[in-house]
């Protein structure tokens, strides 16, 4: 993945992904954005034990990083 995709992705987390979690408690930690398009974060605080983290995931961050940017293949957690 190019250094232009890599900040866009983290750009996209601090301005928009972040702040989103933060009001509910939570939080994300971008852990590694892969070669292939795949992106690894964290959930952390009142996200990493919320029974709806998965749809957090899944229709919150993997959504918004995959409309804005079409290079990002998916979005995991990180282990």
């Amino acid at each position: 993945m190019n250094e232009e995709i890599k900040n866009k992705v983290k750009e996209i987390i601090e301005q928009t992904i972040r702040p989103a979690l933060k009001a509910d408690g939570g939080n994300i930690e971008l852990v590694e954005i892969t070669d292939t398009g795949i992106v690894r974060v964290k959930l952390q605080g009142a996200c990493a034990t919320c029974p709806f983290s998965q749809m957090t995931m899944t229709l919150g961050v993997e959504k918004t990083l995959k409309d804005a940017i079409p290079e990002i293949d998916r979005v995991e957690l990180a282990v």
